[in-house]
């Protein structure tokens, strides 16, 4: 039965028009339809509409008449009798033709039925971009000349207002006074986008508590017996001079009462410092509440709330280098005018993408710091560039160096020392351009790297010292200045490849004249197309083809790796997703021959042979060349019920030259990319044993066929595989420092819905299962 509240969306997902939320698949979505949230607001619906049924609508009466007064002079209209319902009584009260009350006619009408609408409770302060929805985004870039003055305008939509500025100014002030009473000479320095050139309307305030000068207090307090630090336990806030010599003289280094008599900063632990921090945001700072320390963050922190204002920040202990990340950010706006409008609409457009945006941190989403400093990185790489390498910052800053944590973040604190920029691209251009850029950028196999303004590859990288400490992943984006940091080290194989397409649906976007031309007709162009929520994606929702992008390549490996290389990517692609053949079922216990038999006489003509590497095309069946999809029969030994763990497939037809493409021709005979997480904690060992890793490969096996076993029990054997395409392998490309393959899939002309499914299975699944494999054979 189809539910009112629920409508389709494209791509397989659901909406709830109730509740306003968003289900990925059918579950979802009757997980969320049986959840308390759901169901409490169809009662309050209930509720509203019964409410509406037994009510009138009264005006006329005089100004401040009570609701005591109207309801008695109802009472009496209706003369109500002990059997007559509210319904009735309702018709009653609209059947009479005049009504007046305190010689006033009254208007009396039926209450006006109006659409049940749920508004959600407004949070304490606005989320990132919360106050511009995209449907008042569209109507003011309508009204802009061209795409840089669209751009231009959405900086000045999600900035901070003057009052905000001055907020978090005063809130700075605040805190500065208050913990110079419990800690003397530190200093309270707000970093990030607060003050980095990017603020967005609800940002979070990033606060450093800077106690280096404060330690030195301590240490001289101790040593020469200066006076301490204000107490924390009788003073609830800070005084004033006069207070100060009522309440009697200060404590000394040693009184129990004084908050350093009790820790020792140079000694102190990070947890115990943190603590002391939270304990005197909560007793002494007013208008603060929620305060949470969480010293296990990657930059431990104190969280807090400002109550009236709804502002959320935190103050952390050891973050040196974001003051110098911010005052760099700082340096990038000052030197080119171009850099803040280019990087709002990226960050804009990235969270509509729902490609970042993650308010509370983690998760696989880019950050925002991420995106900035991709497009700082791709105007350093523009020609000419836009902006100096971090490496060429450090010359121009000449022998005025700074280290913090051991890192060189030396540049220049002025731009007037800067080179100026003989790039004369508009920002029209350049967004097309980063589009364009990383559409089909090899992420996984490279390094993006702004202090050398290039991207290097994971080989060579890995030999330099800078390599050996940086965690790499699907999305490498080392820090300019902490070089063992990716910054995107959270991002998974999912979302790099989503971020990857929709630049590719972008560039084609920004190739056409919607984007480049003001429309004469008023309909959405430039930016107002782009920054809508999915747009993009929906224009081609039934793509024929998937592109899949292996990081580690051919090229990038030594020779004797080659060939286990290519073998293991036709292994992968054909015994753990059984691209093969149909599998036969189970063989009787005892039974002698081999469990799978060749079945070429039900091959279709597509899997007859191998495609000649040098131009493409199949070769000749009659030939009997072993195909690609063909499997050698296995062996069975005697006692076994089940086929052996592991399948090794023999890729006897020759390898193809590196640099050419080979073509395979694929069927698909079960849905084996439906259930595999339940059936691999079915089959997974309740104790993993170290090996556990070394075997994901026969792992998976096992879970495909084992979920081929299942489905086939319940009907009968099939005599047509459920899915067709053809799979294109193409080396990374002349390069020889390339570390990608390039797989592209192409379905049947009429089974594009199915293969959607199979596909988004395959861009997640095969290059893990390739890492894997390499990782255990080297």
């Amino acid at each position: 039965m189809e539910e009112p509240d629920v409508e389709s969306l494209p791509r397989g997902g659901f909406r709830c028009r109730l509740c306003h939320v968003t289900a990925a698949n059918k579950p979802s979505l009757d997980d969320h339809l049986r959840g308390k949230k759901h169901q409490r607001l169809e009662n309050l619906r209930a509720l509203r509409q019964a409410q509406e049924l037994r009510s009138v609508f009264v005006s006329g009466f005089h100004k401040g008449t009570p609701a005591s007064e109207l309801s008695e002079y109802f009472q009496k209209v209706s003369h109500p009798t002990g059997g007559k319902g509210k319904r009735e009584v309702l018709e009653e009260v609209l059947a009479q033709p005049q009504h007046s009350l305190g010689g006033q006619k009254l208007r009396v009408k039926p209450r006006e039925r109006k659409e049940f609408r749920y508004s959600p409770p407004k949070k304490q302060g606005a989320t990132r971009w919360e106050q511009l929805t995209p449907e008042k985004l569209a109507q003011t870039l309508l009204q802009a000349d061209d795409v840089d003055a669209q751009m231009a305008q959405l900086v000045r939509l999600v900035e901070f207002s003057e009052g905000e500025r001055r907020l978090r100014h005063l809130l700075v002030t605040l805190f500065q006074e208050v913990f110079s009473e419990f800690f003397p000479a530190c200093a309270v320095l707000p970093f990030g986008s607060s003050v980095n050139g990017f603020d967005v309307h609800g940002c979070d305030l990033d606060l450093f508590l800077d106690l280096e000068k404060t330690k030195t207090f301590q240490a001289s307090a101790r040593g020469v017996g200066l006076p301490q630090c204000r107490a924390l336990a009788p003073v609830p806030f800070p005084v004033c001079q006069a207070e100060e010599e009522e309440a009697g003289p200060e404590p000394d280094a040693h009184s129990e009462d004084s908050i350093l008599s009790d820790i020792d900063l140079a000694l102190a632990t990070v947890p115990e410092v943190l603590e002391l921090v939270a304990t005197v945001l909560r007793k002494c700072v007013p208008g603060v509440h929620n305060v949470q320390a969480v010293p296990s963050a990657r930059r431990p922190v104190v969280k807090f709330c400002h109550k009236e204002s709804g502002l959320r920040g935190d103050i952390s202990i050891d973050n040196r280098l974001a003051l110098c990340n911010t005052r760099f950010l700082q340096l990038c706006t000052e030197a080119d005018e171009r850099v803040r409008p280019l990087i709002y609409t990226v960050r804009y457009w990235a969270q509509q993408q729902a490609l970042a945006g993650n308010p509370f941190g983690g998760g696989p989403l880019l950050n925002n710091y991420a995106l900035t400093l991709l497009v700082l990185f791709f105007f350093q790489t523009r020609s000419p560039p836009l902006l100096a390498t971090a490496a060429r910052l450090r010359e121009l800053a000449g022998r005025c160096f700074t280290v913090v944590d051991g890192w060189d973040c030396t540049f220049p604190r002025d731009s007037a020392r800067l080179e100026a920029s003989g790039n004369t691209e508009t920002l029209c251009s350049l967004l097309s351009e980063f589009f364009r850029t990383f559409g089909d950028y090899d992420f996984a196999g490279t390094v993006i790297s702004l202090r050398e303004g290039q991207a290097l590859p994971v080989p060579s990288f890995l030999l330099s010292e800078a390599g050996t400490r940086l965690k790499l992943g699907p999305f490498n984006l080392q820090d300019p200045f902490e070089l063992s940091h990716n910054v995107a080290a959270n991002v998974n194989e999912k979302t790099a490849l989503r971020f990857q397409r929709c630049c590719c649906e972008a560039a084609k976007y920004c190739r056409s004249l919607q984007y480049q031309r003001k429309s004469s007709k008023g309909k959405s162009w430039g930016l107002g197309r782009l920054l809508q929520p999915g747009a993009l994606e929906a224009r081609e929702p039934g793509a024929a083809h998937c592109h899949i992008t292996i990081p580690l390549a051919l090229a990038a490996l030594p020779a004797h790796s080659r060939q286990q290389l290519c073998q293991q990517e036709q292994t992968t692609a054909k015994s753990k997703q059984s691209l093969d053949q149909k599998p036969t079922a189970q063989a009787p216990h005892g039974s002698e021959g081999p469990l799978d038999k060749p079945r070429k006489e039900q091959m279709p003509a597509g899997f007859e042979g191998l495609p000649d590497p040098g131009t493409g095309k199949p070769s000749p069946a009659h030939e009997e060349q072993p195909t690609a999809s063909s499997k050698r029969p296995l062996d069975h030994r005697e006692g076994d019920a089940v086929s052996p763990a592991c399948k090794r497939l023999k890729a006897e037809g020759a390898l193809p030259p590196l640099g050419d493409s080979v073509t395979w021709s694929c069927a698909v005979w079960h849905r084996v990319w439906l259930g595999r997480r339940r059936m691999r904690r079915q089959l997974r060992s309740p104790e993993p044993h170290p090996e556990q890793e070394a075997s994901s490969l026969e792992l998976e096996e096992k879970v495909s066929e084992a979920i081929a076993l299942q489905e086939e029990g319940g009907e009968p054997s099939r005599t047509e595989p459920v899915l067709r395409f053809t799979a294109c392998a193409q080396p990374g490309g002349a390069n020889q420092q390339d570390t990608r393959t390039s797989l592209l899939l192409s379905p049947a002309s009429e089974q594009t819905g199915l293969f959607q499914d199979f596909a988004h299975f395959l861009q997640g699944f095969l290059p893990r299962m390739v890492e894997r494999y390499l990782g255990s054979a080297a």
